[in-house]
């Protein structure tokens, strides 16, 4: 069974910054791609996520239009973790932040369980 642990979350003053990180057990992160979504309370109801950063099978990062220049994703292969430093941050960041892998010698998905980023004065 494939757990991802997220860690970092908070709560932080608008203009704050956070760092996130996530760890997959087992051997898939060699062989995953990893991405970062995020759930606000708005989406809450349609059991909707938005991606907010990723990393693609042909080695590329894409983010959302919202955090480009203010969010970097990054992986450390040696550490198996992906992290996600969070800066100048928003009250519209405020969301829950899940960790995904796409395992793609399987073609599926694993999550973790989130973990909450509020900004708030």
């Amino acid at each position: 069974q494939v757990q991802l642990v997220e860690s970092g979350g908070g709560l932080v003053q608008p203009g704050g910054s956070l760092r996130l990180s996530c760890a997959p057990s087992g051997r898939i992160f060699s062989l995953a791609n990893m991405a970062w979504y995020r759930q606000a309370a708005r989406l809450q109801a349609g059991n909707e996520r938005e991606l907010v950063a990723e990393f693609t099978s042909i080695g590329r990062i894409n983010y959302a239009d919202s955090v480009k220049g203010r969010f970097t994703i990054s992986r450390d292969n040696a550490k198996n973790t992906v992290s996600l430093q969070m800066n100048d941050l928003k009250p519209e960041d405020t969301a829950v932040y899940y960790c995904k892998a796409h395992y793609v010698p399987w073609g599926r998905d694993f999550w973790g369980w989130g973990t909450q980023v509020t900004v708030s004065s």
